[in-house]
């Protein structure tokens, strides 16, 4: 796995994100299938990026990553304001739609790693339902506890025989970039991708905000809305936390 790749990054409050939109984030898959490179990909929206800022080894996992996608209106608005017009949101949900219809015309495998139990299952049967030549390597939902290092083996040595090109990744985050980065050496898939929410929203076990929620930015309020107790805290304080750190520390161009 080379470490990092030659395409722009923004510096948002110490994290670097991909300068990138949906078109040529699936370009740069297929370049690295075709090449046989191996890399991981994060899917960073704004409560990502503020858990992987406070810790020093997630920082080095979004920052070193293949991709570091932006996942959230707030970080192609910073990307903007570095002066990269062309930026554009990558969601894990379309993104993954995106890649099982150019998945199912370049013959690409997939492998659904993640979920609550029957999820991961119930994914692939949506997509094979939607894109009938879709090649699925393998679905499993892991146990939620921590695994003994014999499982972690067992599943190491499961996804490997399987031998897909792409590994989606839905533990949620920071789980599943902590999972890419550790597995990433061990597992000959060319791309670890975590998509967290992604599953439950493909699985109707989560309802999405309208679309133009989505791409106005307010699509943590219908989110709210749906899920208070347990999203409250993320967005009331973690709003006015990044707002206030892009205002001290504005975004700009990565050096390469």
């Amino acid at each position: 796995m080379t470490a990092e790749t030659t395409q722009d990054r923004v510096d948002v409050l110490g994290i670097h994100v991909s300068v990138t939109d949906m078109e040529h984030t699936v370009g740069t898959f297929a370049r690295w299938i075709d090449d046989g490179e191996r890399h991981l990909v994060c899917v960073s929206d704004m409560n990502a990026l503020l858990q992987a800022r406070a810790d020093a080894k997630l920082t080095q996992v979004y920052n070193t990553s293949g991709m570091t996608l932006p996942d959230g209106m707030p970080l192609v608005w910073a990307g903007k304001k570095a002066g990269f017009d062309r930026m554009d949101r990558v969601c894990g949900p379309d993104l993954i739609e995106r890649v099982m219809a150019e998945a199912e015309h370049r013959g690409w495998s997939q492998y659904f790693y993640g979920g609550a139990d029957g999820v991961p299952e119930k994914l692939r049967d949506t997509f094979t339902a939607r894109h009938p030549g879709l090649k699925v390597a393998g679905a499993y939902s892991p146990p939620y506890r921590p695994l003994t290092a014999e499982e972690d083996d067992e599943i190491v040595a499961r996804l490997n025989e399987a031998n897909p090109d792409i590994i989606w990744v839905g533990l949620g985050a920071p789980k599943q970039e902590r999972w890419m980065a550790d597995h990433r050496d061990r597992l000959d898939a060319a791309i670890l991708i975590g998509v967290g929410a992604a599953f439950d929203f493909h699985t109707g076990r989560v309802d999405r905000a309208p679309r133009w929620m989505q791409r106005s930015g307010l699509e943590w309020s219908y989110r709210i809305y749906k899920e208070p107790r347990r999203l409250w805290r993320r967005y009331v304080l973690g709003i006015p936390k990044f707002g206030v750190g892009i205002l001290r520390k504005p975004p700009r161009p990565v050096s390469s």
